[in-house]
């Protein structure tokens, strides 16, 4: 399939997030050891999350761990919860792979921690949805206008 064919981009990586049961461990390592700066906290009860994210050359890394680690979604499971990416028109991709067979996870297009509108694609397929991110969450997420012009 050609780029012309495909109606929006990927423009690079946005994010990497790491789940663990305590994220005052995973801080002790990126923030402590590495000197990876917080930039902000996030907590969402219906997503299950409590959340430090930090920046590193732009690129995001969420340290997760779950608000309740008995509840789903399970941001600990596995640890590498999830890599996000930027792409030119979340809108377009959402359709145009839900066209394709792609299997989306419950929520739709929404806000992110960030403030970004994201989406996930289902790290698993099912007899409705064929393609998935193929034992990968993958959260594609709406890239702002300068991260456009940068990448894009």
């Amino acid at each position: 399939m050609s780029d012309t064919d495909r109606p929006f981009r990927v423009l690079g990586v946005q994010q990497i997030a790491i789940g663990g049961t305590d994220k005052s461990a995973l801080r002790a390592l990126w923030v402590d050891l590495f000197g990876i700066p917080v930039q902000s906290s996030y907590r969402n009860e219906r997503e299950n999350v409590d959340e430090d994210i930090l920046s590193l050359n732009g690129i995001e890394i969420d340290l997760m761990q779950p608000i309740d680690a008995a509840k789903a979604p399970k941001v600990h499971e596995p640890q590498l919860n999830h890599i996000g990416l930027w792409v030119d028109n979340l809108v377009t991709a959402v359709s145009w792979l839900t066209d394709k067979g792609v299997r989306f996870t419950p929520g739709g297009i929404r806000k992110g921690a960030a403030g970004h509108d994201v989406c996930f694609v289902h790290p698993k397929s099912n007899d409705e949805f064929g393609r998935s991110g193929e034992g990968v969450l993958i959260e594609l997420v709406q890239a702002p206008a300068d991260v456009i012009a940068t990448l894009g």
